[in-house]
């Protein structure tokens, strides 16, 4: 392995700081609710809402500034998100009735959650793809309360118009003008005008996902996100200048944001570091995506695709993409991944945004345990049992010998009383 161009090493944030200042969020809205959020307006919105749920009339004034285009755009794209996500949840079965032994009847019933909060965050850029990817797998998956939050336009006091109509396109049932780590508490413990939900779902800054940990346990949460990031495993088969543009297209998502490169040929590799040179001074985000490649990113010389395997499967990087000329060679070695993009056609881009698959996904290595956002995100598995009193009668002396072992005298008597 020779590394070609190294990134910069991540320093560790003061998280006592971040913790300390998220926690006094949450403790602020619990204890002063809707004053605390319009605080919280005045503070870093520079603007204070009367009402923190979203109008119809803001919602049809969103429409207005849409061209027939763009609302074309999102119900394509939010078509092909809602016909994979009902794939996935066809590619689940209750288990009715099954039998380990006689008389013992085993079942498991999905049942969605009753209620999720969609966060949809505003920051750098209006993420409306996000409401797409968020709200319509929770509506597939059945969820009765689907509400969407987002920051507002700073001094506005309105969600960004796109947003906003991407999220009446896929289905919310309420949306809300909040966000922030006090949108996470609010949504997690209830206001004046807000109702608590089981489940939060969404990206956003370093505040909103250390609220996401604070409040795991009284709400669900999908997982905890930092910087985005793209690896890509190349040889000389991929073009230098697509290789470029799938790294740049992650690096302009946040100045923290990685671009990694494994790369089989060197040649290749010095090529798509032009290419990234050359596409940087015409891109209209340079300034954050040049700060992002020159800090973070980097390209590795690699001795073979069994190393780029294993480096990757170590990394568990949020976009995995496979640029070689045969990506079958390593497709079933890689384990951990958040999305996996195969062969030089298929830019991590489209599935940012109208493929199907989602791009809620786990960062900074949260891959090894889990993917990302999916139907099933909004879903539980709940089991039951039933048994005749033939099967209780015969099961009882194990579970009153087992208890009496582990000193539950309690847990034995329930089970010798079906003697």
């Amino acid at each position: 392995m020779k590394v070609i161009k190294k990134a910069k090493e991540r320093t560790a944030e003061d998280r006592r700081q971040l913790r300390d200042t998220v926690s006094d969020i949450i403790d602020n809205v619990c204890e002063n609710g809707d004053e605390a959020l319009r605080d919280y307006s005045a503070k870093f919105d520079g603007y204070v809402r009367e009402s923190f749920r979203v109008s119809r009339e803001e919602i049809e004034a969103a429409y207005s500034k849409m061209t027939d285009e763009e609302i074309a755009d999102l119900k394509e794209a939010k078509g092909n998100i809602e016909t994979f996500a009902r794939a996935q949840m066809g590619s689940m079965s209750e288990v009715r009735d099954f039998s380990p032994k006689p008389g013992i009847f085993l079942g498991h019933r999905i049942i969605p959650v009753s209620s999720c909060c969609c966060y949809v965050p505003g920051g750098r850029y209006p993420l409306f793809s996000t409401a797409l990817m968020l709200i319509t797998p929770a509506k597939v998956a059945g969820v009765k309360r689907v509400v969407a939050t987002a920051p507002v336009v700073h001094g506005s006091g309105d969600i960004n118009h796109k947003t906003l109509v991407a999220m009446d396109l896929a289905g919310a049932d309420e949306i809300y003008a909040v966000g922030g780590a006090q949108a996470i508490a609010a949504f997690s413990y209830g206001t004046e005008q807000i109702k608590p939900v089981d489940v939060i779902v969404g990206p956003g800054n370093q505040f909103v996902a250390e609220a996401k940990r604070q409040c795991y346990g009284q709400v669900g949460i999908d997982f905890i996100a930092g910087p985005s990031e793209v690896l890509a495993i190349a040889d000389e088969n991929a073009d230098p200048k697509v290789l470029a543009a799938d790294l740049l297209a992650q690096c302009e998502h946040d100045p923290n944001a990685k671009a990694f490169l494994l790369e089989t040929d060197e040649q290749t590799a010095l090529e798509t570091i032009k290419a990234v040179e050359e596409e940087l001074k015409i891109l209209d985000t340079a300034d954050v995506a040049r700060q992002s490649w020159e800090d973070y990113g980097e390209v590795v010389l690699i001795n073979d695709l069994d190393e780029a395997v294993e480096v990757c499967n170590e990394y568990a990087p949020e976009h995995l993409e496979v640029n070689i000329k045969d990506p079958d060679r390593v497709i079933h070695k890689l384990t951990n991944y958040g999305s996996l993009f195969i062969g030089g056609n298929t830019a991590e881009a489209f599935g940012d945004y109208a493929s199907g698959t989602n791009h809620t996904l786990p960062t900074v290595r949260a891959a090894r345990y889990t993917g990302g956002v999916w139907v099933g995100t909004f879903l539980k598995v709940c089991t039951d049992q039933k048994m005749t009193k033939e099967a209780s009668s015969a099961i009882a002396p194990l579970v009153s010998r087992m208890a009496r072992g582990e000193g539950l005298t309690a847990h034995a008597l329930a089970a010798e009383k079906r003697l």
